[in-house]
Order: structure tokens, then sequence, then C-alpha cells
């Protein structure tokens, strides 16, 4: 942050800058980010994904629980009857029953806040059996080291990450602990509380600075878990947004195009480039204009969508990089993304391919207007620059070169000779040695183009 936007918003909210930053770590003092619904939306699906670790886990905690207390000795206490049992049975089938109510539909909040007092109620429950199944009185439970099994419950809780439900564990336990401490005081009428912690290590004394002591650790572990939950929370946002954002602008650009920028070391910026041999290829659609002119707006969209679903699944296929849709035109690169030895070869067998397919459109009742001779490509190789173009607030990638402005010239000279695909004899002889075998002789022509040594046609 500079010094003057320090200054700025201090003025402006009469708070020191530094004091801001220190409370926006504390959960629930900063306002929430606006975001999407798709993004909301991600995000409670981790949520509840995690909830169904959280049951599972708690399976496996109560599960072990019950071993221990069955191979744990016990006091006979005749037909007294020992709920300990009973509440680990119940609590048991409340878990399974919350680990298919999460996988399926997802627990709401107040399901969540049930299951927490449920998890610290059967830990309570289960330390102040320990009196009655050992014949002591109750201060015996306190020194149980089962309690540290609240720290499971409560590091259970970050695993949604919602700092509210961690503060909720916490406190939860602390008031827990405390009415077992209470309890403990109560029945033995504040006979055998001790201020000795020689004793109270040795005996059944209370000692109340022990037990506070507890209950402080309890709420501070909690309380620090939920400001480093609400601090990853922030990143877990920002990172879901950015990851919905790269994804839908990922569709923007060719799919090598995306992953570049995505594994890139560095941001991208204007007037970084690379200069290589590639082949540029246009596709148009012939007349398209003019058909366009009568037809409503779903229909216009409706045909183009078609038209290119078709060719850019062609021209992927032969290793091409869509470079732009220019309404019915798509030019494509071959070697300038990736580096290819065979880039001319392979643009000049995706327009065979393209030729193919548009054969076929006849029978197509969305497609068969533009059938046939109705589809124009070209293809022209040779040294290009490849690189980004723009300012810092709009990149652009862009081919920069002859071979570029060859084929864009090309694609337009169709119309002229009556073809529906062309190149120039420097690119076609190229195609032929990095391995290109034409289905039938090409027809080599006298060059009426400027910049063109002769005329190919490919179809």
């Amino acid at each position: 942050m500079s010094s003057l936007q320090q200054v700025t918003e201090t003025a402006n909210s009469g708070t020191p800058s530094t004091w801001r930053r220190i409370r926006s770590l504390v959960p629930g003092t900063t306002p929430a980010r606006a975001l999407s619904p798709r993004v909301l939306a991600s995000i409670d699906r981790h949520d509840q994904s995690s909830e169904v670790l959280i049951k599972v886990i708690q399976l496996v905690i109560v599960s072990t629980w019950a071993i221990l207390y069955a191979i744990a000795p016990k006091t006979d206490f005749g037909t007294a009857f020992s709920p300990v049992s009973w509440a680990l049975a119940i609590y048991f089938g409340l878990n399974v029953i919350g680990l298919i109510w999460a996988h399926r539909t997802g627990l709401p909040n107040w399901a969540v806040y049930i299951s927490i007092i449920f998890d610290i109620a059967i830990l309570m429950l289960l330390i102040w059996s320990f009196h009655i199944q050992y014949d002591q009185p109750p201060s015996f439970y306190l020194k149980a080291p089962t309690l540290l099994y609240v720290f499971i419950f409560i590091a259970l809780r970050a695993l949604r990450f919602q700092a509210r439900f961690v503060v909720f564990s916490g406190l939860a336990a602390a008031v827990g602990w405390l009415t077992l401490v209470a309890y403990a005081v109560y029945s033995a009428h504040g006979m055998s509380t001790t201020r000795n912690y020689i004793e109270y290590l040795t005996g059944n004394e209370i000692l109340l600075g022990a037990e506070f002591d507890k209950t402080i650790t309890i709420v501070m572990v909690a309380g620090i878990i939920a400001v480093a939950l609400s601090r990853a929370n922030d990143l877990l946002v920002r990172a879901t947004a950015d990851a919905q954002a790269a994804n839908e602008l990922s569709r923007y650009f060719d799919s090598a195009v995306a992953s570049d920028i995505r594994n890139a070391d560095e941001a991208a910026t204007p007037g970084k480039g690379k200069r290589v041999e590639a082949a540029i290829l246009n596709v148009d659609l012939r007349g398209f204009t003019k058909y366009a002119s009568g037809k409503d707006a779903e229909n216009v969209l409706g045909l183009l969508i078609a038209y290119q679903k078709r060719i850019v699944g062609i021209i992927q296929g032969h290793g091409g990089s869509i470079d732009k849709f220019m309404g019915d035109g798509i030019m494509a690169t071959f070697g300038a993304v990736r580096a290819s030895e065979t880039y001319a070869a392979d643009a000049v067998r995706a327009i065979d391919a393209i030729i193919a397919e548009t054969d076929t459109w006849d029978t197509d009742e969305t497609l068969k207007v533009f059938a046939g001779g109705k589809v124009n490509a070209a293809v022209a190789a040779g040294p290009i620059v490849f690189g980004t173009i723009g300012d810092d607030s709009r990149l652009e990638f862009t081919v920069i070169g002859s071979a570029a402005n060859m084929s864009a010239k090309l694609e337009k000279h169709n119309k002229t000779t009556r073809s529906r695909a062309l190149t120039d004899g420097h690119t076609y002889d190229v195609a032929l040695e990095q391995g290109y075998e034409p289905a039938k002789p090409a027809r080599r022509r006298k060059s009426t183009l400027a910049g063109a040594d002769q005329l190919v046609v490919l179809g």
C-alpha cells in the first residue's frame, strides 16, 4: 500500500490503517466480498465434501471410544444403569445418519451446530462416567487425559473453512468442561478444593486454577484456529474466484494459449513475443453476410456456432491453434504457439479435412445452406512474429508477418479463382517436404496475386 493510500484511508475512516489491518485478521470484522453465485456454489460444494470427511473421522473416533470402553476395567455396580454404552451407540447411529445426509444433500448450518453439541456432550458424558467406572469421587475425572479429544473436535471444524463453527466448538467445549468442574465442586460441597499443586496431582483434590487453565487453553486454541481459518478462508475465496475467472477467460483463448498463460513464469505484458516459422490458416463462409442480412439473430448465431464447432475441431485435431474469430471467419496458426516441424503439412492436411467435412453438410439441416464450395480456406507459411500487443488493461495475442497477410489475401482470392482453397507455391513445397501427401495432384497456376510465386489450388 502506498503512503498516499495510507493517508487517504486514515483520513476517510478515522481509524489508523495499521489497526485496520490488525482488525482484519479477526474473523467476522471485515465485510464479506461480493461473490458470484457460481463461486458461492463452488465453495459450498467444498464445504459439504468436508462435512462428509468430518463424519467419517467422527465415526472412527466413536469406534475407538467404544473399543477402549469395552476393554477398560469397570467397577461392579450391580444392576445400576450405565449410560456410556447407550450414548456411544446412539452417537454412532447419529453420525451414520449425518454421513448419509451430508453425502446426499449436505448438512444445513443448524444441523452442523447440533452435531457440534452432540460431539462435546458425548465427550463430556464419557469423561463424567470415569468416576463411576472406577468408583472414585467426581473430582477423579478432572484428571482424565480424554479431555484432549476436545481439540480433535475443534480441529475437525476447521475442515469446513468457516471460523464460526470452530468458535462455537471451542465455546461449547469450555462450557462443557466448566460444567463438569462445577459438578465436581458441588458434589464435594467445596471440601475437595485445594491450592496445593502436589495434592492436586497425587490425590482427588480440585485445583480450580488448573481447571481454569484448561478452559482458557480450549478457548485460546479455538480462537487461534478461527483466526487462521478466517485468513485461509479469504485465500480460498480469492483462489476460487480467480479459478472461476481463469476458467471462463480461458474459453476466450485457444487451449494452448490459455495453458501458456497459466503456466508462464511471468505475467503477460505488451511487447513480449517470438519470431518463428509457422503457417497461417484462414477459413471463411462465402456469401454469409448476404445470407445473414435476412435472418434473425438467433438463426445467424446458431449457424455460426454449428459451423465453428465443426471447423474448430478439425483445426485443433491437426495441431492448429485458434487465433481469432472474425464474424464468419476463422484465423488459426500452426507452429506459432507450439513449435512444430510439420506446421505447413499440418495446415494443408487441415484444409483437406475441412473440404471433406463440408462435402457432407448437404444432409445437415443447419449447415446445408453452406455445403460444398461455400466454405473457403487458404494457408500461407513463412516467418512470423507471435506475441502480445495492447496495453496493461487489455492484451491480445496476434501474429504479424507476410505469411499472415498472404493467407488473408489468398482466402479472398478464392472468389476470383472460383476455388475452395488456395495456397502459394512456397507453402505447398514446404508442406511436401514436411511429409504431406496429397490425395490427388494439386493444380498449380501462374500467380495473379501480388507477393505469391504461384497459386496452388487445394480444392
